[in-house]
């Protein structure tokens, strides 16, 4: 397989994909990737006309950025037949948004199946926030709310872990609810045997067959049941939680 699982799209203050457009470009040039079918699903917000209008706006912003590539662009949902545009994708990018509609739409259109055949065949696959959760077995790691009901929270398992996206260290000043630590810990109770990545934004895995390597500008946290959580360096190679 061929993956990029990015943390987050955008750090403050900074344009729309900047922080990881080197590593996407890098991922693309050694990929001979000159288009990208792009799964817009997670954008539920970004136009208050239709959820299809959502889904051009975040064509366009996204399409602009890979420009930059020499890379064209083109959403899934432009296609009558999805799972065939799927099928035919030289490459394929899943964007950030909230992972519940995401996930939802992933598997009434049947495309859930479809990326997960293709990447495992080595297409190259992509993801930020939201869509790298769902290159996990589960979307039950995400931080977003559940504002539709998904026919399952299963996943495209590409990995055999979790991610939490956005791992944020601090509980902000006067809130009383628990920290990311606490529910990643909530979770590991009922799901002892899963491992949890806490990728900190800025953050990125890239994976390349058996190998696995942590890219990006800040250190993950590797949360195992039982067992303080580890920290691990930007360029750390992580192969091993590939097994």
């Amino acid at each position: 397989m061929k993956l990029l699982l990015i943390s987050n799209s955008t750090n403050s203050g900074e344009a729309y994909l900047g922080w990881p457009q080197p590593f996407i470009a890098d991922f693309l040039a050694k990929n001979n990737v000159k288009k990208v079918l792009f799964v817009p699903y997670a954008g539920v917000g970004l136009s208050h006309e239709s959820l299809d209008k959502s889904y051009d706006v975040y064509e366009q912003r996204v399409a602009d950025v890979f420009k930059n590539f020499d890379c064209e662009l083109v959403s899934v949902h432009h296609f009558a037949d999805q799972v065939a545009a799927v099928n035919d994708a030289e490459c394929i990018a899943v964007g950030g948004g909230n992972t519940f509609h995401l996930v939802a739409l992933m598997h009434s259109t049947g495309i859930m199946k479809a990326i997960r055949e293709k990447a495992l065949s080595g297409t190259p696959f992509m993801g930020w926030s939201a869509g790298a959760n769902v290159a996990c077995p589960t979307l039950r790691t995400t931080n977003d709310m559940p504002i539709i009901q998904p026919e399952s929270f299963d996943c495209l398992n590409l990995v055999p872990f979790q991610i939490n996206p956005h791992y944020l260290d601090a509980n902000p000043a006067g809130h009383g609810g628990e920290t990311r630590q606490q529910r990643i810990e909530e979770f590991l109770i009922i799901n002892r045997k899963i491992k949890v990545l806490g990728l900190r934004e800025a953050s990125l895995l890239e994976v390349e067959g058996p190998l696995m390597q942590l890219k990006g500008h800040r250190p993950l946290r590797l949360f195992t049941y039982g067992n303080e959580p580890q920290e691990i360096e930007v360029g750390a190679d992580l192969s091993y939680l590939l097994a």
